[in-house]
């Protein structure tokens, strides 16, 4: 009568277990969303497009939240890796190290960028204004900053997300624990993507062209639409009762 009683509880418990981790993963996804875009299209603006930052009025505090929403968008973006991991592990374990290890590299890339940010605001409100500061020397150095948090934009969120597509991309594919159009827009516009930023960083391209905004599509569908589909429904039951078991692992 006891085994009778327990077996229950032991089953309800690995599919719970199992959406949170969906949820979780997934709500993280939209944390990298809901932070970034409002970083980078206006807290941020004023340090990146007025080349003389350094030596005006500044708006020190709308950057300093914008580089600390990056901040959060470099901690999510970690999160999503290691959240999901035991479970992809259990498709391919090299895989889902790979893609813990690319998110954080891609979170180191993020936050030297902001580093520079920042760097650009301490000069402002250290140097900028004294009677003996080099307004010259002032304004290369910032403007050096800022395009060394450019780079990071185009080799972290750029390269990085693209080479996170393919892996994570590869994982959701084989293991279909979710609908297989999601990982299929990632697996498409991950090498558009290394082409257009490629191209960027050789100077032939720009994120304004129409190439570019093809290339980032794919891209930000795929991580949006597998925000969503993991917060909202979870896992494909089918798929994860196919995954192998945790002991089986190699």
């Amino acid at each position: 009568m006891t085994t009778t009683m327990h077996t229950p509880a032991v089953s309800r418990t690995v599919p719970d277990s199992m959406r949170r981790t969906a949820f979780l993963g997934g709500a993280l996804y939209l944390v990298t969303f809901a932070a970034s875009i409002p970083a980078a299209f206006y807290f941020l603006a004023p340090v990146l497009d007025d080349p003389e930052y350094v030596l005006g009025a500044g708006a020190d505090t709308r950057v300093i939240t914008g580089g600390l929403l990056d901040i959060v968008v470099a901690v999510a973006g970690i999160g999503t890796a290691v959240v999901l991991f035991p479970v992809l592990k259990r498709q391919n374990q090299t895989l889902a190290l790979g893609f813990v290890t690319s998110r954080l590299l891609e979170a180191a890339i993020i936050v030297t960028g902001v580093v520079s940010l920042l760097a650009v605001v301490t000069l402002r409100q250290g140097l900028a204004g004294a009677p003996d500061a080099d307004t010259g020397s002032l304004s290369t150095t910032a403007a050096g900053l800022v395009a060394v948090r450019d780079l990071t934009f185009h080799v972290g969120p750029g390269f990085m997300a693209a080479v996170n597509a393919l892996l994570l991309g590869t994982l959701m594919y084989r293991s279909g624990l979710v609908p297989r159009l999601i990982p299929l827009m990632g697996l498409v516009g991950a090498p558009l993507l290394l082409a257009a930023k490629t191209a960027t960083v050789y100077g032939v391209n720009d994120d304004t062209t129409v190439w570019s905004l093809v290339a980032l599509a794919p891209i930000f569908l795929w991580e949006l639409s597998l925000g969503i589909y993991l917060t909202v429904w979870g896992f494909r039951p089918s798929a994860v009762a196919a995954l192998p078991p945790v002991q089986a692992l190699r």
